[in-house]
């Protein structure tokens, strides 16, 4: 279908759903031939492990939908049966089924595989990085899948968008934060690049499994804790012993989740049972984001009724800890040459993005401050 038609036929009405799947899974349908295969009977029965402990909200749904859509989509050609993490492997080794045949399908987030290599952070997110719309773009049309996918590729392995968190909140704090200086010595769990920078800010990143927060704060082993956004937060109970909730998420300003797909098994599939785990996962990408949104917004508005005390990062603060970020991120990029490779590309699409959001929808937002 070259472009014309495609314009046409969406004005029409008569593009059908799974194509506007593809589209969303950043096929290029010029490009696309179609298969001569014969579709044959053989069913699959394969297995997703997750990052997430069981039944986890939102995050655990989604690899539910996902499933649910490819087994809809492949008239049940393809069953895939979801685990939590923990129920067939740890958490954190999903990565490493995955890689070694073990499930055949991951979800989770690129920034916990630092360790396999730092390059991946970009694919998940990094502090003062970009929002939810400039990831996916960036990603999508902006360069970052063919990166995304020569990094897996490594490791035998295929990546996908599996959702988003939108920007996510500063967190929870039993310390007022109006200098740089309230900083310095504060207990903090934050993971990752954010842990980087809050230290070298003359703070304490304290790594803890979700489990373990509330307690923690609690007993003032900690003196602060991100997490998500109000939705989780509020779950989480957080609301009930911390006296300040601080905005906005700088460490995280839009967290891309993945599906993580073994190579060799996907590339034996047929190629209509390919194309059905794209959209399916495109599919799922988009349901994550909007229901993050949606639950967000509900949570944020009980919150503000029951008068939680909710502020911002004073801009002084925000200005230190932008700064301190190019640092770690420079750092970080300067150790390894695919690690420079693909945060040139980031930073490149990053910057132009925000130069048309600053033109738009930073002017937009400060139109409709007035009440309505």
């Amino acid at each position: 279908m070259n472009r014309k038609s495609f314009i046409k036929g969406l004005a029409l009405g008569t593009i059908s759903f799974p194509v506007l799947l593809r589209l969303l899974a950043g096929k290029n349908f010029a490009q696309t031939k179609p298969s001569s295969q014969v579709i044959s009977g053989k069913q699959y029965e394969w297995k997703l492990v997750t990052t997430w402990p069981p039944n986890f909200p939102v995050f655990g749904d989604t690899c539910k939908v996902f499933a649910e859509a490819v087994e809809a989509m492949s008239g049940g050609r393809i069953h895939i049966r979801v685990f939590g993490g923990g129920e067939l492997v740890p958490a954190l080794e999903a990565f490493d089924a995955v890689r070694n045949g073990a499930a055949e399908i991951a979800h989770g987030a690129a920034y916990y595989w630092a360790g396999k290599s730092p390059a991946a952070q970009f694919f998940a997110t990094v502090p003062f990085g970009m929002n939810a719309q400039q990831a996916t773009a960036w990603i999508n049309s902006g360069g970052g899948l063919q990166l995304w996918e020569e990094l897996y590729a490594q490791f035998g392995l295929i990546p996908m968008l599996g959702g988003n968190t939108g920007v996510q909140m500063g967190g929870w704090f039993n310390r007022e934060i109006n200098s740089l200086n309230d900083l310095k010595g504060l207990k903090m769990r934050i993971p990752g690049l954010g842990g980087d920078v809050l230290a070298k800010a003359g703070g304490s990143p304290v790594l803890l499994a979700g489990g373990e927060i509330y307690t923690s704060l609690e007993r003032g082993v900690i003196d602060a804790t991100e997490w998500v956004g109000p939705y989780h937060d509020t779950l989480m109970g957080f609301q009930e012993i911390a006296k300040y909730y601080y905005a906005p998420g700088w460490h995280e300003p839009g967290t891309t989740l993945e599906f993580i797909f073994n190579k060799e098994q996907f590339e034996s599939l047929p190629p209509d049972l390919q194309e059905i785990l794209r959209a399916a996962s495109a599919y799922a990408h988009l349901w994550c984001f909007t229901e993050m949104e949606t639950r967000n917004n509900q949570a944020m508005h009980t919150l503000i009724e029951k008068k939680i005390d909710i502020r911002q990062f004073p801009e002084e603060v925000i200005a230190a800890l932008r700064d301190l970020t190019q640092g770690v991120i420079g750092e970080m990029a300067a150790s390894d040459p695919f690690t420079q490779k693909v945060y040139t590309s980031y930073d490149a699409f990053r910057k132009r993005a925000n130069r048309l959001s600053r033109i738009t929808e930073q002017v937009f937002y400060n139109s409709i401050q007035a009440p309505m």
